[in-house]
């Protein structure tokens, strides 16, 4: 265990000295593993890692799912899905910051990530705020937040990794995802509604919704077809997730080119966003193998379970312990980050807790898990100082100052909080569309 916790000190100064974390990984659970072993043993370790990885059929979903959410990034089907949310809200105090909230949760549901529904959301929906006098608090905090449930939503890039990590079944990730996420859109809209009646000044007064075209009720309307599409099959059991992947790529290609909103320039650009999205999360991946091989070898997971019947913690204690350790790491490391980081060393320790009731089934326990992990990791995405959907919003807004984003989500983090202590309560909420 020793060795595990040097190593892990050593992997965290690299990180901060700004060595991506795949090679950071890759390089500290290779020369660990040797010095523990022998080279030999640890060269065949590393081969195996990328051997195996790379040949991966499960791994298939993640640029398929990719390149599903870049076709309609590309194509302009979150403006439909704006248009369609602010003829819903258009008409209340605040409706077009509730229009990006839900734009954002129906947009991410289908690209599977938050800083792409971040950066495209930004472009379709701050105009408009700043057009109609919105504070740029409020709309870019709107923004930042709403993206945030990219990670969360169906399908998740996020879930997919955290289902090959643990080997836990992605569609039942997929499924217990679906009422968190929709809590999280019903707490961001509460968020926005209690905010403008306590601060009238961020909003301004109602206006008549804009008209939408037919393009635009094609695009909403396709999208939520797709979205019932590919998680219906998964719920239904009529395909799995890696079919799904692929014919949710396929129509939304087709709905792309329905609407004529997908040139082949913009075909290019999603082939080479997925080609280098991809290419960034195998070589992750494979770096957490290699990590999770040394921290194994160490004795790490097993130091930290003895650790547990020592100190006579209870489960419950223990899953609160490693909540805060999430927070902590999220106000200065990236939500992939520290998946990766922490996955591969807390969930052998959290299949050995003992609950009663509902988790005491260790599969659902690890379903439960990762719904906690993602929402933890939702909320390090808007907190300072990282907040990567922060700085995404920055660079596309730039004249908007990180300050200014910062106080504009400070109530949908309130929100989340509120969502994270729901879920650690009531592990029925993630868990009731699995019994």
């Amino acid at each position: 265990m020793t060795e595990a916790t040097i190593g892990i000190v050593i992997l965290l100064g690299l990180i901060f000295l700004r060595m991506p974390i795949a090679f950071a990984m890759s390089l500290v659970g290779g020369v660990g593993f040797a010095l523990m072993r022998d080279w030999n043993a640890a060269g065949a370790m590393v081969g195996n890692a990328v051997f195996e990885t790379g040949l991966s059929y499960s791994l298939s979903v993640v640029p398929l799912f990719i390149f599903m959410g870049n076709v309609l990034a590309n194509s302009g089907i979150a403006h439909g899905l704006f248009a369609g949310a602010d003829r819903l809200f258009g008409r209340m105090k605040g409706g077009l910051a509730l229009a990006t909230v839900l734009s954002c949760g129906g947009f991410s549901a289908v690209s599977g990530s938050s800083l792409a529904t971040a950066a495209t959301m930004s472009r379709v929906a701050m105009p408009p705020m700043r057009k109609f006098g919105y504070s740029d608090s409020l709309a870019a905090g709107s923004i930042a937040a709403g993206g945030t449930l990219g990670i969360l939503i169906p399908p998740s890039v996020i879930m997919i990794i955290y289902g090959l990590l643990t080997e836990s079944d992605i569609g039942k990730l997929f499924i217990a995802g679906l009422l968190p996420g929709l809590l999280g859109i019903v707490l961001y809209m509460a968020a926005v509604i209690v905010a403008v009646r306590v601060r009238p000044d961020l909003a301004p007064p109602v206006t008549e919704p804009s008209a939408m075209t037919a393009r635009d009720r094609i695009g909403a309307f396709g999208t939520l077809t797709l979205f019932v599409f590919v998680m219906g099959g998964i719920y239904g059991g009529f395909f799995t997730p890696i079919e799904a992947a692929g014919m949710g790529a396929i129509f939304s290609l087709g709905l792309a080119l329905l609407i004529r909103g997908l040139d082949w320039p913009g075909f290019v650009d999603a082939c080479r966003q997925t080609i280098h999205s991809s290419g960034m999360i195998f070589a992750i991946i494979i770096g957490a193998e290699i990590f999770s091989a040394f921290v194994n070898f160490a004795g790490l997971p097993d130091g930290l379970v003895d650790m547990v019947y020592d100190y006579d913690l209870s489960a419950w204690g223990v899953i609160l312990i490693m909540v805060a350790i999430y927070l902590v790491m999220g106000c200065v490391f990236e939500s992939l980050s520290m998946i990766l980081l922490t996955v591969p060393v807390f969930y052998p320790v959290v299949v050995q807790l003992e609950f009663t009731g509902l988790l005491a089934d260790p599969e659902l326990v690890l379903i439960w898990f990762a719904v906690i992990v993602v929402v933890v990791t939702e909320i390090s995405l808007i907190t300072p100082p990282v907040g990567m959907n922060v700085f995404v919003l920055r660079s596309v807004l730039d004249d908007v100052s990180l300050g200014t984003i910062f106080r504009g989500v400070f109530p949908f983090w309130i929100a989340d909080i509120l969502r994270l202590a729901l879920l650690l309560a009531l592990p029925v909420v993630s868990l009731a569309l699995l019994l």
